[in-house]
């Protein structure tokens, strides 16, 4: 099967894919694996699917990108590759490196002759997480999520447009390598700084924004479960109002079950000013954030949500 080629995703070699071949089906499956997808971020990871294009997902910290990858390689039945990017990552961390310390070795056992040393050999290299997905060596399609990728220089930002628009490599001491299976490509980016239209055009897009109450809710009900439904609701009904205030950091949902987790670890069954503000280092990450809910502000907030002591 050739780059471009349409049908339905479960001839393309993913061991969990038959029979997704509609958007809903992909809404579905997704709520399956724990992840609550609306129809138009379900329409972009179907597509992606389907014409195997790289999706770039954009938003917040915590609003569920990192998570869409992980949900998709359950769906798929694939094994996940991450890829983190940051500040200065090059080739050497992203695509491969050569083992020189063994190669060094060989070229000692070789010293008292033999047949021709090969130091470019299957078994001198050193696969990192893009090589890995691109010819991955149990021949296993993948996931690949390039996490966080605004973190990465314009330099590696040129070096993915290659991979991206031709499935294709190049190794200089091998040549280039061809992917006739490409893995399931999602990029995420907190928007740090721009990324450039090239590597943009060669991706679908979609932005993740915070959800509405009602999604959220579904959210903390699916993932949580034996939270109590009172103080689920009490939850998210102050996080929402907590993102109304001009903080430096708002919340994301990954914010938003790590408060809940933490509510239900004390045993709670509603919010009160005390619990609320013992606990709010699992919601806010800044001690200016922190500062701003001081005194009678949470009181105020917490009957702005509708929660009554």
């Amino acid at each position: 099967m050739g780059r471009g080629a349409v049908g339905a995703p479960g001839e393309f070699g993913w061991p969990e894919a038959q029979g997704l071949d509609s958007v809903e089906e992909m809404r579905s499956r997704l709520a399956a694996a724990s992840y609550l997808a609306d129809p138009a971020l379900a329409t972009a990871a179907y597509l992606g699917l389907k014409l195997e294009r790289p999706v770039l997902l954009e938003g917040e910290a915590g609003v569920g990108k990192t998570e869409l990858a992980k949900a998709l390689a359950r769906v798929l039945g694939a094994p996940l590759v991450r890829l983190q990017c940051y500040e200065g990552i090059d080739v050497s961390q992203a695509l491969y490196e050569w083992n020189h310390a063994r190669q060094l070795l060989a070229i000692r056992q070789h010293e008292g002759g033999g047949p021709d040393l090969d130091l470019y050999a299957d078994r001198f290299l050193i696969r990192r997480p893009l090589l890995e997905a691109l010819d991955p060596a149990d021949g296993r399609r993948r996931v690949l999520l390039i996490d966080e990728v605004d973190r990465s220089d314009d330099e590696f930002e040129a070096f993915l447009l290659e991979m991206l628009s031709d499935w294709q490599v190049t190794i200089p001491e091998r040549g280039t390598l061809s992917c006739e299976s490409p893995p399931l490509v999602i990029l995420t980016s907190n928007r740090t700084r721009e990324l450039h239209d090239a590597l943009k055009r060669r991706c679908l897009y979609h932005w993740i924004d915070y959800p509405g109450f009602d999604e959220e809710l579904a959210i903390v009900r699916l993932r949580l479960p034996e939270v109590p439904a009172q103080l689920a609701d009490q939850v998210v009904s102050f996080v929402q109002q907590l993102r109304s205030l001009q903080l430096y950091k708002l919340p994301g949902v990954a914010e938003t079950l790590d408060w809940a987790a933490a509510l239900l670890a004390l045993e709670r069954h509603r919010l009160d000013p005390e619990v609320v503000a013992a606990t709010l280092g699992s919601l806010l990450k800044y001690q200016e954030d922190l500062a701003a809910l001081s005194g009678t502000r949470v009181p105020e907030l917490l009957a702005e949500a509708g929660v009554r002591s």
